[in-house]
């Protein structure tokens, strides 16, 4: 099958990605033909990844026929499939991913001849002699090699890309830059930038200049090196010739090209570099290298791998690695015999989770290899994860295999872990990147796929075109239907035996009567798979108030991270928070931008109150009666609510295409030319602060008024989106013929502006504090003006018989006019600060606030969460669990044990976060409940409260009161205060208990969960 030529880059099927890599490595990555031997789980989860990202063609190679064992981690093979050849199947369903990719089988030879067919070579659960003679091979005529191996627990990752390999960026980060406050004339010569923020570069780095006044020379000059010697200062070269610094200027960092050369495999075997994957097993490179060595050699004399639990093979292995260290000049002192044995046990164990993990690095490693876009692997990774292993060794009974698909994972865990793996029950909240990749592991690790097991999945959101580069279980043609219920049936194909339900619910309070005690019980964990904030902290919350162990993950772009939470072990997701992202302050926006991000901000913000308030705020007064009269309570805002109201509704309303391009066209001289020729009437360009200093200078820069020109692109860029929105906002046909809009633009009468005397414009963010103070308390709102404009609207009733139509922004349709809007906005008013103008991807990224994504991360972080859920399953402690964080593009790995929940203790009760005080004694008394207090936890109650109401305090003022509730029962008392009455499948009330002790100290307790049904 044909695919269609990558001519140009799809960039709403890749725009996330793109975000990731950039246009110039897609462009190379689509002119790359790969070959990839071995089409097991790690084989395909390489080339899913790879299918995804989109790379020219994509050759596999395997000609073993699919076993049932194959299905342990092969999610595209089905029992019906076995006896088949594996490449042949595995390509009828990569072809699905991605049109653009060409997918084919090469059954020949792997000679020299068809070798040279491809620029990259990718060698999967070879053993190494044969992936040294392809290296050896590939390393002569300078193609970029890969091989990895998944054994168990165990993987490695070999890279070899050759001499001289050129990396354009080694870390994807994006270029820092700073303004300039001083350059000193010395050898070498000081810069300081301004100490608003870290300059943030580091020693080594290269740097260019521009926009400097007097130290001219330094603009646009080729690329220094620098020397960093604080957080605000750094030095270069001679500057003792140059002219004297005056002001102004910002430096740029300048990525610079790396090369790097690699040994072949047998080279590097006797010398072997490493990235290491964990730090805490620093020790274990060079032992797992020689012990990956010994099952292969292994394997070649008695033709299979090791059995699990198999003594005298576990010993034969160890015997082979200590002879291959003493080959290699002793590598390592001493062979750790328990570790070699553990990897022999292992290698017959198939894991879907290792397969993601060494799939989703090994990937990135192509793309490096492609783009030239990232760091690679010099030259070796080791992976395990022992920790999930049984603490004790098992009989070798456990491991008996009986032609189960889970035969892969049973050789590793035994068949009673496998059991349990069955019968669980898990939450997945989200079913988008991270969810479709965790429902394919979960399926082929057995998850839920028993009696008694099941998985529930919810996403209340539809498939778009851009999540099909990463979520991998949806196609074109499922496009605009629900994820959780599409995600569903096509992980139900992978394994028909799973039990899932799905739902198409937001997780919130809003829901609780869905998923509710009884739901929440019958779990054995949760997985999140989301993309904000509040609603991973919610299920936090829900997971703490019902003692379930929380799957914690998120990527964005080449980084990952994955946190574990525990009952009654480790600290809560919400334990924990992010710094809050840095917001732009209000004067900097308003009036002195200096960074294009300030201009797509305000641009973004203009978008909203043109297009969505406006026409909110009209809808609004034609539904409420009581409209004017309530905006008179918020002074603040009324004035400039119903001048808008009386544009939108009477002066200015769009009745025609023709009036919304004059609208348009009068828009763009009020933001681009007016309000900046005010702005320097305010504040000339020659004007000096109270020090002396010019006002126009640091941050602040000086603007200059737009004048519009029909010819200019850019300004009738402006005028077609913005009058299309308008004309969207009162229901009229979209225009796209320029002819029409500069017709209309002809007849336009554009008034003189004159600056108007005493306008307050705020300078410093304590200003602008002000004045919104002054805005919120009425200063100067006039009521007789505020009349006089509410008596020239229409009547409400012909408001609400034609509403107007509020557009909720969509950054990722392209023919709405919302992004031409925003980029055009946004860069006009960068042209008039002179800030370097943004094209659409890069305004689309900010506006949008997009999360760059890249399916090898989600691949990599879910095999991590899975690892992890090995462990809950088997009840491991704490110094057994990882969290980790990855950044592929380095490549660096991190992982540390969860922080343990703190603990706080009170005479012989120790409470944590986890804890509560459980009340099962059916429906009691008031008084009952206090006396239960009194007599287990040896404390007097001074208050109760439920959810906001108080349902007792001891210093209630009225006696009276007191007397009547103590014998009213919990659950009636909580009726009676909150006049609401309780659902009806609800069990338990959440109460929050003040208490003291005899000396009437306060302690404090964990809330109440009494259950009163």
């Amino acid at each position: 099958m044909a695919s269609p030529m990558q001519t140009d880059i799809d960039e709403g099927l890749y725009s996330r990605q793109l975000y990731v890599l950039g246009h110039e490595a897609m462009r190379r990555m689509q002119a790359t033909n790969l070959l990839l031997v071995g089409m097991r789980g790690l084989g395909i989860e390489i080339s899913k990844n790879l299918a995804l990202a989109g790379v020219k063609s994509l050759t596999l190679h395997d000609p073993e026929a699919i076993s049932i064992t194959d299905l342990s981690s092969q999610f595209y093979f089905t029992e019906t499939d076995v006896g088949q050849n594996r490449a042949e199947i595995s390509m009828k369903h990569l072809r699905d991913l991605n049109p653009y990719v060409n997918i084919k089988v090469h059954a020949g030879a792997l000679d020299e001849a068809t070798l040279k067919e491809f620029q990259v070579v990718v060698c999967t659960d070879m053993g190494m002699d044969a992936a040294m003679e392809v290296n050896r091979i590939c390393h002569e005529q300078g193609l970029l090699f890969l091989a990895c191996q998944s054994r168990g627990v165990f993987g490695n990752v070999f890279v070899d890309f050759g001499n001289d390999f050129v990396i354009t960026d080694t870390d994807g980060e994006p270029p820092l830059s700073a303004m300039l406050s001083g350059i000193t004339q010395e050898d070498p010569g000081l810069v300081t930038t301004l100490d608003e923020t870290r300059h943030g570069l580091s020693s080594g780095d290269f740097v260019t200049f521009t926009e400097i006044q007097g130290m001219t020379e330094l603009n646009g000059c080729e690329p220094v090196q620098i020397n960093v010697t604080g957080p605000y200062t750094f030095t270069i070269g001679n500057t003792t010739d140059l002219s004297q610094y005056k002001s102004g200027g910002y430096v740029k960092q300048i990525k610079m090209p790396a090369k790097t050369s690699y040994k072949s495999m047998t080279e590097s075997l006797a010398a072997p570099e490493f990235v290491p994957s964990d730090f805490a097993k620093f020790d274990r490179q060079e032992q797992l290298l020689l012990g990956f060595q010994a099952v292969d050699r292994f394997a070649k004399a008695t033709g299979a791998l090791p059995l699990p639990a198999n003594a005298e093979h576990a010993a034969e292995v160890v015997r082979l690695a200590e002879a291959i260290n003493a080959e290699r000049g002793n590598q390592v002192e001493k062979i750790d015999a328990k570790l070699i044995s553990l990897l022999a046990s292992n290698a017959r164990g198939d894991l879907s989770p290792m397969a993601a993990v060494l799939g989703g690095i090994a990937a990135q490693e192509v793309l490096k290899a492609c783009s030239g876009k990232f760091t690679p692997i010099k030259q070796w990774l080791m992976f395990d994860a022992t920790e999930c292993l049984p603490a004790e060794p098992l009989p070798p009974s456990e491991y008996e295999l009986s032609g189960s698909r889970y035969d892969g994972q049973i050789a590793v865990f035994g068949k009673t872990y496998q059991a349990k793996m069955l019968a669980l029950n898990y939450f997945l909240v989200g079913a988008g990147a991270i969810g479709c990749e965790m429902l394919k592991n979960w399926a082929l690790m057995g998850l839920g796929c028993g009696p008694g097991g099941c998985v529930h999945v919810t996403d209340m959101d539809t498939i778009e075109k851009s999540n099909l580069n990463r979520q991998f279980l949806f196609r074109t043609s499922d496009i605009q239907k629900l994820k959780a219920t599409t995600a569903a049936e096509a992980v139900s194909r992978m394994n028909p035996a799973l039990n899932i339900k799905c739902y198409n619910a937001r997780v919130g309070p809003e829901t609780e009567e869905q998923f509710d005690d009884d739901f929440f019980e019958t779990l054995n964990g949760v997985c999140n798979a989301l993309d904000n904030v509040q609603a991973r902290l919610y299920m936090d919350q829900r997971c703490i108030y019902y003692q379930k162990p929380l799957l914690e993950s998120g990527t964005q772009g080449t980084k990952g991270n994955v946190q574990v939470v525990v009952p009654h072990l480790t600290e809560s997701y919400g334990s924990s928070r992010d710094p809050p992202e840095r917001s732009i302050p209000i004067c900097t926006l308003k009036n002195f931008p200096n960074a294009i991000e300030h201009t797509i901000q305000w641009a973004r913000d203009e978008f909203e109150g043109l297009f969505r308030q406006q026409a909110e705020d009209a809808n609004s007064y034609g539904r409420d009666a009581d409209y004017i009269k309530n905006l008179k309570l918020h002074p603040g805002t009324a004035l400039a609510t119903l001048t808008a109201l009386r544009d939108n509704l009477v002066t200015k309303k769009g009745g025609s295409m023709k009036e919304c391009v004059v609208w348009a066209r009068l828009k763009f001289e009020e933001l681009f030319h007016n309000n900046i020729k005010q702005l320097l009437y305010n504040f000339p360009l020659d004007m000096t602060t109270s020090t002396g200093t010019p006002f126009w200078s640091g941050p602040k820069r000086p603007p200059t008024p737009m004048v519009f020109s029909a010819s200019e692109p850019l300004h009738l860029d402006f005028v077609l989106a913005a009058a299309n929105l308008r004309a969207k906002m009162f229901g009229l046909p979209e225009c796209r013929d320029m002819s029409v809009i500069k017709d209309a633009l002809q007849d336009v009468m554009v008034p003189e502006f004159v600056p108007q005397q005493g306008v307050k414009i705020q300078v410093t963010e304590a200003e602008a504090a002000e004045a919104q103070q002054g805005a919120a308390s009425g200063q100067d709102l006039d009521d007789e003006i505020l009349n006089k404009m509410a008596a020239e609207l229409p009547p409400a009733a012909s408001v609400a018989a034609s509403p107007l139509v509020a557009i909720e922004f969509e950054k990722d349709d392209d023919a709405n006019f919302h992004m031409d809007f925003i980029t055009a906005c946004s860069n006009l008013r960068a042209s008039n600060y002179s800030i370097a103008n943004a094209d659409r991807h890069q305004t689309k990224l900010i506006a949008g606030k997009i999360i760059p994504a890249i399916a090898t991360t989600t691949a990599m972080v879910t095999g991590f969460v899975c690892f992890e859920l090995y462990k809950l399953v088997a009840g491991a402690p704490i110094e057994a669990y990882k969290n980790g964080f990855a950044n592929l593009a380095l490549p660096f790995l991190s992982f540390s044990e969860p922080i343990a929940a703190p603990k706080r203790t009170y005479k012989k009760f120790e409470w944590s976060l986890w804890s509560r005080i459980d009340i099962d004694k059916g429906d009691i008394s008031l008084e009952e409940f206090l006396n239960y207090f009194k007599t287990e936890l040896e404390l007097e109650v001074s208050m109760i409260s439920f959810g906001v109401s108080i349902l007792y305090s001891a210093f209630m003022t009225s006696k009276k009161k007191v007397q009547e509730r103590m014998p009213m029962k919990m659950s009636e008392l909580a009726v009676t205060v909150t006049k609401t009455e309780i659902p009806p499948k609800q069990k338990y009330l959440v109460l929050e208990v003040c208490c003291v002790d005899e000396d009437d100290e306060d302690v404090e307790t964990p809330y109440v969960r009494y259950k009163f049904r």
